[in-house]
């Protein structure tokens, strides 16, 4: 098919279609809105450099392109460029699949160089997540309706895992299994790849006791393995927004929250995780095993860690030194 032979299709109409072929991904509605967002962005800048208001997927060549994407860059820093630029590359890949376009102009369109991303755990010697978890576990977020258990293993599950928000958001009852004192939690990370963490006793303990005040409060005598292990004050499964705001509630409420840099919220925990154990010597493998990083940055070789090694890296965590303090009351082994 020869490129005036190409189907006649609006730009607006292929950015539908794409979107809806995202489903299959199974990507978060955050990251759908992003994609969107961008695509009809560049898109409207795309139109007005045409001088037309319904601009036709055929007529994206090269040139336009990138004259729309010089549009949308003059104020958005490079990381929203290399963004947009990702979901364009994406997106006429696909028009190229279709038969809307005989080749990808994505080439003609230059990325910014972005700096490496320096990590962003909490600031200062170390002590802040000790004292999160501390003055958490001791009360100290005046909430409307207090949950102390559920603070605190909202807390301690990203201190002692380093998960993302939306993995700690997935987890259900049954991602947690195995034997008692050789436990592990199944996430569902990036790309739909899954990765099996480990967790020791004391966040064992804490999970439990959370478990128990969570049947006590709404009176219920079991829960079953599918609900959502984390939960708001109403037994909905908890929302990224309403995970913003507890750890933004707890970090104020425990005195942290000028140790939290800028750009960072429930994220700071998973930047605190790696860097802690990286100073305890857990290798660059074993992060990336951890952390479920597909690659090590500066291109080293990926090697699979052992689980026993994953294990010993993961127990160097100084937040289970907290946690084993943080007994239950009640616990017989307090």
């Amino acid at each position: 098919m020869s490129g005036g032979d190409r189907p006649v299709v609006g730009l607006p109409e292929a950015v539908a279609e794409f979107i809806s072929a995202l489903r299959v991904r199974k990507l978060s509605a955050h990251t759908v809105a992003g994609y969107r967002r961008d695509l009809e962005l560049v898109a409207g800048s795309a139109a007005a450099a045409a001088g037309v208001a319904d601009l036709e997927v055929r007529l994206l060549s090269g040139r336009l392109v990138r004259t729309a994407f010089a549009e949308f860059s003059g104020s958005r820093s490079a990381a929203s460029v290399n963004r947009a630029w990702s979901a364009w590359n994406q997106f006429l890949s696909f028009c190229v699949a279709e038969g809307l376009l005989e080749g990808n102009p994505m080439a003609a369109v230059p990325r910014p160089k972005q700096p490496a991303k320096a990590p962003k755990p909490l600031l200062g010697d170390g002590s802040a997540s000790v004292t999160l978890l501390e003055r958490v576990a001791a009360g100290a977020r005046r909430a409307r309706d207090p949950w102390v258990e559920r603070d605190l293993v909202v807390l301690a599950l990203a201190l002692v895992t380093g998960m993302r928000s939306a993995e700690l958001l997935g987890l259900t009852l049954g991602s947690i299994g195995g034997s008692p004192g050789d436990r592990r939690i199944q996430v569902l990370g990036k790309g739909g790849k899954s990765r099996s963490l480990p967790i020791e006793p004391p966040l064992e303990r804490l999970v439990e006791c959370y478990l128990d005040s969570r049947l006590a409060r709404f009176g219920l005598s079991a829960l079953a393995r599918s609900a959502a292990l984390l939960v708001d004050t109403g037994n909905e499964p908890l929302r990224r927004g309403g995970l913003q705001y507890l750890v933004r509630q707890c970090y104020r409420h425990a005195g942290v929250h000028d140790r939290v840099q800028r750009g960072t919220l429930v994220h700071a925990l998973r930047h605190e995780f790696a860097t802690r154990l990286a100073e305890r010597g857990a290798s660059a493998h074993e992060l990336m095993e951890l952390l479920g990083h597909s690659s090590i940055v500066t291109g080293q070789a990926y090697v699979a860690s052992t689980a026993r090694e994953v294990r010993r890296a993961a127990q160097g965590n100084p937040a289970y030194g907290v946690l084993e303090r943080l007994r239950p009351q009640g616990d017989p082994a307090g």
